[in-house]
């Protein structure tokens, strides 16, 4: 990973943009860093059983997108396992069981029928969130935890699956304009629906494993932006396309004079936001 976090510094710098990516990878071991408390355990079985205490699992809710927030700002990892898991959704974008419960069916979209849970209405019905959740579905038994930490602190015998930078819109730009460039496609870039892991874990890998060459736009799940800034969103990139753009950054859009007048205004977006002093 030495070189690749090399390249990722170099193309940080060409974009004026200081935080470091998070990568995506399984491993048996828990890290050093941010998840949730072992609490209930999500599985078909047991919800037809009714062995699932739902007071008990909405109370202690865990969005992994909390834990990817508490970790970009300590610089450490997030994770979560099937044991702690801390939300029925995450736990099953991030591939740590399957199938899906028809309570997350039913709570994303039109509510639980004859219970005071209206449902997030995200979707129109149960059956377009059933189509969704095949649609993402992942392959279970990469490992017991699903780990999410900067690109730097991989060691040589990890291996990201995908990349994840967290920018607003300028530094975006950089990025769209890169991946088309990379992947020699003006479809490189998707937005699909999802929940705020999805688009970061699921989507990527979904993408990648059907031999679908694109990077993934996301944060616009409305329940998870309390953990992203304001105006900024996620881009992330499954890790052979994350590669060739590595690669061709230096004769891409970004080392040309268009490039320089839009990076002004990413280190403009820095003084406004008080963060940042990469080109000043």
């Amino acid at each position: 990973m030495t070189n690749l976090v090399k390249k990722t510094h170099r193309l940080m710098e060409l974009l004026g943009h200081e935080e470091v990516p998070f990568g995506v990878y399984y491993a048996d071991d828990k890290p050093d860093g941010y998840g949730p408390k072992a609490g209930e355990i999500f599985s078909r079985e047991r919800e037809a059983a009714g062995e699932i205490d739902w007071q008990h699992a909405f109370a202690n809710f865990t969005c992994l997108l909390g834990s990817i927030w508490l970790a970009r700002k300590k610089k450490k990892a997030a994770w979560i396992s099937h044991e702690e898991c801390g939300c029925m959704g995450g736990g099953y974008f991030s591939g740590m069981y399957g199938p899906y419960l028809d309570m997350n069916v039913l709570y994303v979209s039109t509510g639980v029928p004859g219970t005071p849970m209206e449902g997030e209405h995200y979707l129109p019905s149960p059956e377009s969130m059933r189509m969704f959740m095949d649609d993402c579905a992942l392959p279970l038994g990469k490992g017991k935890y699903c780990i999410l930490k900067p690109l730097d602190q991989f060691t040589d015998e990890e291996q990201a699956l995908s990349v994840s930078f967290f920018a607003r819109p300028e530094v975006l730009t950089g990025l769209h304009s890169l991946t088309g460039y990379a992947a020699g496609s003006h479809n490189a870039v998707v937005s699909p629906f999802g929940a705020g892991c999805t688009g970061i874990v699921a989507w990527p890998q979904v993408y990648a494993l059907r031999g679908i060459e694109c990077a993934v736009l996301g944060g616009f799940d409305v329940s998870a932006r309390k953990f992203l800034k304001t105006d900024e969103l996620s881009f992330s990139i499954p890790l052979a396309l994350y590669r060739k753009m590595l690669d061709v950054m230096e004769e891409s859009a970004l080392t040309r004079h268009a490039w320089q007048g839009t990076r002004k205004k990413v280190l403009k977006s820095n003084r406004t936001w008080d963060e940042g002093s990469a080109g000043a």
